[in-house]
């Protein structure tokens, strides 16, 4: 089943790898300054080595248990596919690499970043954008590149009677290395989120409040920890994050198109190729978008927006033209429409951008007066914050609803009359999912702008460390100010996406009951009435009304319910997680500027490996429950609900999900741009009661905005991969 045309898809995924070798060659020819700005990037690299090295041997236990289990599902109860265990085993390791190169990129890049900066803005950016590039590119190649060698394995070794059904156990397969990668990534983002935020919080709340000393400064003993923290929380753990989130869109939609477009013969083909093809040709027009980067020396925070912008954009409208091409040449039925799918899912991800840029940027009303509220104290900052929060989740809610349902209509042709008939729903939703695809197409470089915020943030850090000259910082000040908005405009695109996703793994999962029986043995669903049907040719609707998934069945009423409290339980379990954390790091700091005579007058130097030492602790400590949680939720709910249940509870998790993580993310930002701005000069500035009433609010955003808040779609994506990995469980074992 290997046509010439496949080859494109490995080769676009190597050329991603190709790139990001030459700009991490590129970044690492670069100077990294003084022998101060060495000194202080040796000791956030080795901080941050020594963490990813613990986290890494926590997650391996995991790792085996887990693939354990699943052995004796596949090998001891026949419940399961057997590639199962080593599938999930290459996610996980996927995903793990992905996150820890481009952490080690970027903490390389800081340094040189800070000393870029030193010759212009313009030289700055680009350090730090190419840098963030490695990750973007990195992500999106191995992410390719294991679907494709993925495919070309259970090709070979995968023997069905026709071809029909061995690309269906081939994409279904397929389907559940994502699991690994969804594990790994929970890992990485709650871990990582955890350990940047108990040193934040010890950073602000002692150093600048208390002490009254800037972030930054090196009498901080919480500085390089927190330096740490930016890395192993905002670039591994988003790589690892978005790696799941691009493979699970294209490995969903693979799936849904070969139910789709079953005995269609070479139709059913290309419609798995489809949404493959799709990523392959946006990795190369993301490539070109990162050379359109760059800036002018003092640009403004909307024009270096704008620099951004112009990458990011022009690579978004190539894809749609791009996806045209691929679906006419591919001659898939209705190949016009699917194209508008594609479009509706790129649209919805820019407008989400736009939004999140609007709601967080302090360019912009909502943010400056968040710093308005500070004149009247900490109290109306955290009230206006909250609120900007909550209102902000209009505009995305109601972009990701329009675009599912353009997305469905476009895909059957917009017989709106006839829109949930058997064929009619399995075609729509696989327009869903080639949204998706569409919208996480160009990920090479809308993951290089998130990436670019916390090599920027360290960058300010070391030019504040290093003592460099005013008009440096003044620079670093700006780059980093900009990573504040293209992060959460990175976590919006996040959670936008995973919206998408997560419907399209729901129709997926039905794909996989449909398995599981055969697995079983049951070949046919015997309806109250009478009626039968074949389990190998039933539809989605046939088994919605078998397992009687609607709302008046109280199975998925309760599975509604408890999916809709997975996402308080999950962020309440990350915030007090970090809130302990914080504890510890906040006694630390006061600990050390009473007990260290000296520390605050430069005469003596503070104990930053301890510092380092509370949060990786504290981190490995406290991220164990809420992933093991989230990856028990689906396996208890199926085993007492059922397939019904199970269908509730992603439902819930999905909607609470969603809009929790959008305004969790927005109101992080909001507070913490609202604190950069008054550090402008703004109402009073530096030092001011309105300043500390910020950092205040900022503390609290914190966790929000990057630990809780974008741990939220992987829980989403989690509990639906876990689902799908123990379809044949549920099947087969489920009490009710």
């Amino acid at each position: 089943m290997i046509t010439s045309i496949f080859w494109f898809i490995p080769v676009a995924s190597i050329a991603a790898l190709l790139f990001a070798w030459v700009f991490f060659r590129q970044m690492m020819k670069e100077s990294e300054g003084t022998d101060r700005m060495k000194e202080i990037a040796r000791y956030v690299r080795q901080g941050a080595m020594a963490y990813l090295r613990q986290q890494y041997k926590v997650v391996t236990v995991v790792f085996i248990v887990l693939c354990v289990f699943f052995c004796v599902l596949a090998y001891g109860l026949g419940v399961q596919n057997g590639w199962v265990p080593f599938a999930f085993l290459t996610g996980g390791f996927f995903s793990g690499l992905a996150g820890f190169i481009g952490m080690k990129t970027a903490t390389y890049a800081s340094a040189r970043t800070a000393n870029a900066a030193r010759r212009s803005l313009d030289s700055g950016l680009k350090v730090a954008f190419r840098a963030g590039a490695v990750m973007g590119l990195t992500v999106v190649g191995l992410g390719l590149l294991d679907i494709s060698l993925w495919f070309i394995v259970l090709n070979w070794f995968v023997d069905e009677p026709t071809n029909a059904q061995k690309l269906v156990i081939i994409t279904t397969t397929m389907l559940t290395f994502g699991m690994g990668a969804s594990t790994q990534a929970l890992f990485a983002r709650v871990g990582g989120g955890i350990y940047t935020k108990a040193a934040d919080v010890g950073a602000d709340l002692v150093g600048k409040v208390e002490a009254g000393i800037p972030e930054d400064d090196p009498r901080n003993p919480a500085t390089i920890a927190d330096n740490v923290g930016d890395n192993v929380g905002d670039v591994a753990g988003m790589g690892a994050d978005l790696y799941e989130s691009y493979c699970g869109s294209i490995l969903a939609t693979a799936a849904l198109g070969a139910s789709a477009f079953f005995a269609q013969g070479e139709v059913q083909l290309k419609a798995v190729f489809a949404p493959m093809l799709i990523a392959a040709v946006g990795i190369l027009l993301s490539i070109l978008g990162i050379f359109l980067v760059r800036t002018k020396e003092g640009a403004n925070m909307k024009q270096l927006l704008g620099a951004l912008g112009r990458g990011t954009n022009i690579s978004s409208i190539l894809i749609a033209f791009a996806a045209f091409g691929i679906l006419y040449a591919l001659d898939i039925p209705n190949w016009w429409g699917l194209s508008l799918s594609v479009i509706s899912g790129l649209v919805a991800g820019v407008i989400i951008g736009q939004a999140t840029e609007y709601y967080t940027s302090h360019s912009y009303k909502p943010t400056q007066r968040v710093s308005e509220s500070g004149q009247t104290g900490p109290a109306t900052v955290i009230i206006s914050g909250i609120g900007l929060g909550m209102l902000s989740t209009a505009i995305p809610v109601i972009t990701i609803g329009v675009a599912i349902i353009l997305a469905y209509l476009c895909a059957i042709g917009f017989d709106v009359a006839n829109m949930l008939i058997a064929e009619n729903l399995s075609r729509g939703l696989y327009g869903i999912g080639i949204a998706a695809v569409g919208m996480l197409s160009t990920l090479g470089i809308t993951l290089a702008t998130d990436a670019y915020g916390p090599i920027a943030d360290n960058a300010g850090g070391n030019a504040e460390m290093s003592g460099l000259e005013p008009e440096v910082r003044k620079r670093t000040d700006a780059l980093d100010a900009l990573g504040n908005t293209t992060a959460a405009t990175g976590k919006g695109f996040a959670i936008g996406s995973a919206a998408l996703t997560a419907l399209a793994l729901l129709a997926s999962y039905i794909e996989e009951i449909k398995i599981g029986m055969q697995h079983i043995g049951q070949n046919v669903l015997e309806f109250a009435n009478g009626d039968t049907v074949e389990v190998a040719g039933a539809s989605i609707l046939d088994f919605m009304n078998y397992y009687q998934i609607n709302l008046m069945n109280p199975k998925v009423l309760v599975g509604i319910f408890i999916g809709s409290m997975m996402s308080f339980l999950f962020c309440g379990l990350t915030m007090n997680a970090v809130g302990r954390a914080a504890q510890s790091m906040v006694n630390e700091v006061r600990r050390q500027f009473r007990e260290i005579k000296g520390i605050l007058t430069g005469e003596a130097t503070p104990d930053y490996a301890r510092c380092v030492a509370i949060s990786t602790r504290g981190a490995q400590r406290e991220m164990l429950l809420p992933s093991i949680l989230a990856i028990l939720a689906p396996v208890v709910t199926g085993l007492i609900f059922g397939v019904s249940g199970v269908m509730g509870l992603l439902v819930g998790g999905l909607g609470s999900g969603f809009v929790l993580a959008v305004f969790m993310a927005n109101a992080g930002g909001a507070w913490d741009n609202a604190k950069k701005y008054v550090e402008e000069g703004n109402f009073g500035g530096k030092g001011s009661d309105v300043h500390k009433a910020t950092v205040v609010g900022d503390t609290v955003g914190d966790p929000f905005k990057d630990t809780s808040g974008p741990s939220l779609n992987i829980l989403i994506k989690l509990m639906s991969m876990v689902s799908i990995v123990i379809a044949g469980l549920t099947v087969a074992w489920s009490l009710l």
